[in-house]
């Protein structure tokens, strides 16, 4: 016929890739297919949109039953050539029944997430009326939904956009066409340019869903024109032209002319295009996807590089792939493709591998989510095997891209050649694998579901053997007769994950529950194997890792899918239940797979299995892995499922299964994480620990500190290596920077060691042998300096809670790692150090006045001997400190007496730094205080310097001693040096000072003092000050007041002032030759200036007129090349 030929639809290309076709739609069985479309069994003759909401109880007719099916699975050009002659009523419940269901498809394509979840997963409060499907139901239930037709397989209509304060009223044309059930395009007058259907699309969609029976439907416009004769066709196709001849008009004529030439190409085919009649065989069933705005908005959020939202919006982009994987939709492969594609041609790959820098936390773990969502995508159980060739071609050439990111880390960058710790050439990159984050999908496409063994796991409820005998390796049934599965354990819940991404959660929880059998039963046999070889591994101190490859912080996360498969069937009826906290109750989850439960023990539940397998992931001993990236990993997955198990609520049922891990983990040897020994890269188990020891310290707190405190070792920081990997011992300082591989993140390694510790701190208040278990324990295991001062405060915090009575054994314990701190800073350089000192001294005075005396009795040991007297003694002798200890006065001499033997001691030491502290803090006792001033006066000639030798010299002033105060300044003058051009030295006070005092002593001291200053001080203003200073008063009448003295001056013309006047006079000639030997004229003024000051101090000297006359002369003689400035000081001196 006519139609049939009309299937060469070149003038409506459909937006598809004719390479992709649907391949993930059968299920195992006709029970477990996910996501069964509303209404597929209920959906009358009568139109009925919604399953199960048909008016009436009738049966469906035979014709509504069989063209539903044709129209889910054919497309209609096979039912076309299949049957000479269709029945128009046939066609029309065919081209009924091919229009989309479900609205839960169309949800899906038209928000991020389905149904009114997004703002949940979104972690933002999006307003949920903004989204394309709420604003389409809006649309739709305000009717502005209208004209709509259905003709064929194509459906059209306006939708009218309301007017808003902002925008006036839009009338929005909308076309839609489908094909089995999928929307397979659509095109919207609103222009709009998202991945996203726009809420306009959605309106019309729905129209058709919820209203089938409002909608007017036609056959193919084909099978319409196919019943005109030929002056209707005619009339038809005029009046078309007429209606719209501005838009058709050209092409009409373009049409015309090529078929009236019997040689044109459009006359070689018979029949002709038609965009309502359906799909051809050729053409792919799926739904509609704007690849190139997938490509643009991913192209978009990459180059914000995180910003506004970006990260998290990529993130939703991969919950959406996830989500149509779930409903086996096939454009969940499409989507990741063009994703992936985006993400290689990221022009910042090139820019990191050129500059050798790492690529951020955030976009690195997009990248994981990519290598995961590939790993799930080529794990489908149901592609055909065409399909997985093709993918693995795209993975391989990806793969092969030099800047493709590693799986572990950005191209080897994280392991700098720095320290020259390896063997040359034991580990160049040439020998490391290059594993890129495709590297296990490409591998995984290796991977089938053909093993017979592994079909029955996950299809037959009925498949176990009660007499298996459990005595091999790899048996497939344990000695109960229940299912195991034998796989490299990541792998294997890579299945399981898979399972679950492509909408088979029944066939994942039952593998998921094989694997965790086949891992409790591989737990026993190691820990009878370990038992029965225990002597001679622990005689002979070493031990190995079993798993180089951890679970816990695993590419694939293994642990976390199996305990979210779990917890999801755990969960199963929670909801309904409205329960608010999680537990191991089993009563939520009898009904939802009834059959798998055989496959657990008595009593036991899905999420009580769930919390065991996390304890066996987490406290499996494994090699810390290469690379900041995977080291951080670890810590993060680590810190993720902990989180995860502290919102189930612990029962007894969960607490027999916590003590019989608690028993393994001591008792596993090397399977272990806590076993006797372990290998030291292993990875340490303080946060684990932690967490163990709260849950299990209600319940079993000897078992809950045994675990703890095993914890707590760090072997990698030890100096030497127990399992026997290292020829000489290390100093600890040392190991860790040259080792390989380095330890990133073993600042916060320590740090959860530290929180590990303040933990069993706080829980052994008040039972003194914990306490000293713990402190030893700190002591053997803490090696930095800042978390043994941070437990010390805390356990100081702990000690004096404000609502009940200090906790001295705790406060002992604080004092005791307080020392600890003291002694390991006391030779390093350390920030807090003062602060640290401050607060042991604090401690003490808490512990007691014993522990106070104590540490001044052993200060050199524990501080400097400026920290001993400035900070330790000074607060000591405080009268805070005697108000708080409440002190007798037999107490505080005592306590007065350590701390003046403390000074003395210290200013013998470090007479610098400690004389004055020490003459301070033994005031109050002659023969202490007569000591260290004779301290002071022994170290005076060789190890003090004139600055503290002047500061010392005035304290003795201020106490009433000038004649001390006198001797201590001549002594500093001794050191001092002034030289002609240092006018601002800070000591200049000090000088001035000094010749004040001894002039106010007396003629004599004064006259001692001089020959000091003028041969100390070459400066001359600082000597012309002095010189006027001590000719303004005349000696000793500031201190003595004796009438002998009263009126007579000094004379300059006689010693002492005659020489101090003449090395003034010297200083100001020698400084003005010096000056004049680099001055330049913006000087001239300030020169001149000097001169003057000069001419005063010459003037003082009985000849002094005519030296200074001599001296001007031999300047202009001298310098008469400078002849502005010599015009200057003729002007100003004649």
């Amino acid at each position: 016929s006519f139609a049939c030929g009309r299937r060469f639809q070149t003038l409506m290309p459909l937006p598809v890739p004719p390479a992709k076709r649907l391949c993930c739609r059968p299920g195992y069985s006709t029970t477990c297919r996910q996501g069964q479309r509303a209404g597929g069994t209920v959906c009358g003759g009568s139109g009925s949109g919604q399953g199960g909401s048909s008016k009436t109880q009738s049966p469906e007719s035979l014709l509504d039953i069989a063209a539903r099916k044709v129209a889910e699975k054919w497309p209609f050009q096979r039912v076309e050539e299949r049957f000479e002659r269709i029945p128009e009523p046939v066609q029309r419940r065919i081209v009924y029944w091919s229009f989309p269901r479900s609205e839960r498809e169309i949800c899906m394509y038209s928000s991020f997430n389905t149904g009114g979840e997004e703002s949940a997963t979104s972690g933002e409060n999006v307003d949920e009326t903004r989204l394309p499907f709420r604003r389409g139901i809006a649309l739709l239930e305000s009717g502005c939904v209208d004209n709509v037709l259905q003709v064929g397989f194509h459906l059209s209509g306006t939708v009218t956009e309301p007017a808003t304060t902002s925008e006036p009223e839009m009338v929005c044309s909308v076309a839609i066409s489908f094909d089995r059930c999928k929307i397979t395009s659509v095109t919207c007058g609103c222009g709009n340019k998202d991945i996203f259907y726009c809420a306009h699309v959605v309106a019309l969609s729905l129209y058709r869903v919820r209203r089938p029976e409002q909608v007017k439907l036609h056959l193919p416009i084909s099978e319409t024109l196919f019943q005109m004769n030929r002056d209707q066709l005619q009339k038809f196709v005029q009046y078309l032209i007429t209606v719209h001849h501005t838009e058709v008009l050209p092409t009409a004529q373009k049409l015309a002319d090529e078929i009236l030439s019997q040689n044109s190409e459009i006359n070689q085919v018979h029949g002709a295009p038609d965009p309502t009649a359906g799909a051809s065989v050729d053409d792919e069933n799926c739904w509609h996807l704007d690849e190139e705005q997938v490509q643009e908005q991913v192209k978009l959020f990459l180059s914000q590089g995180g910003y506004h939202g970006s990260g998290k919006q990529l993130n939703l982009l991969f919950s959406k792939v996830r989500e149509m994987l779930k409903m086996r939709d096939s454009n969940g492969a499409r989507m990741l493709t063009l994703i992936t594609e985006q993400f290689m041609a990221d022009p910042r790959l090139a820019l990191w591998r050129q500059q050798g820098t790492t690529m951020t936390d955030k976009y690195r773990q997009l990248w994981d989510e990519l290598g995961a969502l590939w790993m799930c995508i080529v794990l489908n159980p149901h592609c055909k095997p065409e399909q997985k060739a093709a993918w693995l071609r795209q993975l391989k050439k990806w793969n092969s891209v030099d800047v493709c990111p590693l799986e572990d880390g950005n191209h080897g960058n994280e392991l700098p050649n720095l320290t020259n710790a390896l063997p040359q050439g034991a580990h160049d990159s040439g020998t490391r694998p290059h594993r890129t984050v495709f590297t296990r999908a490409i591998e995984a496409c290796d991977l089938h579901w053909q093993d017979s063994h592994l079909q029955h796991i996950i299809n037959d409820d009925l498949y176990t053997n009660y007499c298996y005998h459990d005595n091999t390796e790899n048996s497939l049934f344990d000695s109960r007769g229940w299912l195991l599965w034998h796989e490299h354990v990541p792998t294997a819940c890579a299945r399981v994950d898979a399972l679950r991404s492509h909408g088979y959660p029944r066939e994942a929880l039952r593998l998921a529950i094989a694997i965790v059998n086949t891992l409790r039963r591989q737990q026993q046999k190691q820990l009878e194997l370990f038992r029965n070889h225990k002597k001679d591994l622990l005689h002979k101190g070493v031990t190995s890792i079993t798993n180089l490859e951890g679970w816990v912080g695993h590419p694939l996360d293994p642990i976390g899918t199996l305990f979210s498969t779990l917890m999801e069937t755990g969960r199963g009826d929670e909801d309904s239940s409205q329960a608010s906290t999680m537990s191991s109750s089993k009563h939520s989850e009898l009904h939802l797979f009834p059959s798998t439960r055989r496959f657990l023990e008595e009593g036991e539940s899905y999420l009580a299995l769930a919390v065991e397998t996390a304890l066996m992931g987490l406290g499996q001993q494994r090699i810390m892995p290469d690379g900041l990236y995977a080291q951080e990993k670890v810590c993060r997955n680590e810190e993720h499922l902990i989180a995860k198990l502290q919102e189930v609520d612990l029962d007894d049922t969960l607490v027999k299964i916590f003590r019989k891990q608690a028993v393994f983990l001591l008792e596993g040897g090397p399977y272990s994480g806590l076993g006797e020994l372990i290998y030291r890269e292993s990875v340490p188990m303080h946060t684990f620990a932690k967490y163990l020891f709260t849950c299990l310290l209600p319940h079993d707190a000897e078992l809950a500190y045994k675990i703890a405190l095993r914890a707590m070792r760090l072997p990698v920081l030890e100096s030497t290596a127990p399992s026997g990997d290292m020829s000489r011992p290390h100093h600890i300082v040392s190991v860790v920077p040259n080792r390989y591989p380095r330890w990133f993140t073993l600042s916060h390694i320590e740090s959860q060691q530290c929180e590990l510790a303040s933990t069993m701190l706080t829980a052994a208040k008040g039972d003194a042998r914990s306490l000293e278990t713990v402190l030893e324990s700190i002591q053997k295991n803490i090696h930095s300096s800042s978390h043994i001062f941070k437990l010390a405060q805390d356990a100081f915090k702990i000690a004096t809670l404000m609502d009940s009575l200090p906790d001295i054994t705790l406060l002992k314990v604080s004092l005791e790692l307080g020392l600890q701190v003291m002694r390991m800073t006391l030779s390093t350089l350390n920030w807090r150090r003062r602060e640290m000192v401050r607060w042991l001294v604090t401690c003490a005075t808490e512990v007691g006045v014993y522990a106070l005396d104590s540490i001044m009795q052993s200060w050199f040991t524990l501080f400097t001997p400026t920290e001993a007297t400035s900070i330790v003694a000074t607060t000591v002798m405080s009268n805070s400190t005697i108000v708080r200890l409440h002190l007798d006065c037999h107490q505080q001499e005592n306590l007065a007496s350590s701390a003046r033997t403390l000074a003395l001691q210290c200013a013998m030491k470090d007479p610098q730094n400690c004389a004055l502290s020490a003459l301070t803090l033994c005031e109050k006792d002659h023969i202490a205080f007569e000591t260290a001033y004779q301290i002071v006066l022994d170290a005076a000639t060789t190890g003090m310097s004139y600055t503290q030798l002047f500061t010392i010299a005035r304290y003795m002033e201020h106490r009433g001693y000038p004649m001390r105060a006198y001797k201590l300044a001549t002594l500093a003058m001794a050191h001092l040096n002034l030289s002609y051009n240092q006018d601002t030295h800070p000591a200049i006070n000090d000088v001035l000072w000094a010749c004040a005092l001894s002039h106010s002593l007396g003629k004599n001291e004064l006259a001692a003092i001089i020959p000091l200053v003028v041969k100390s001080v070459k400066c001359a203003t600082v000597l012309s000050d002095i010189l006027r200073r001590c000719t303004l008063t005349t000696p000793g009448m500031v201190a003595l007041h004796s009438r002998r003295n009263s009126g007579k001056l000094m004379s300059l013309d006689k010693a002492p002032l005659r020489q101090l006047l003449d090395a003034t006079i010297g200083a100001y000639i020698n400084t003005t030759h010096s000056r004049l030997t680099h001055i330049s004229p913006r000087h001239y003024s300030e020169f001149i200036e000097f001169l003057s000051k000069a001419r005063e101090t010459f003037l003082m000297a009985h000849d002094g007129h005519i030296q200074f006359t001599q001296f001007i002369d031999n300047l202009k003689q001298i310098y008469k090349g400078k002849k502005k400035l010599m015009m200057l000081v003729r002007e100003r001196f004649g």
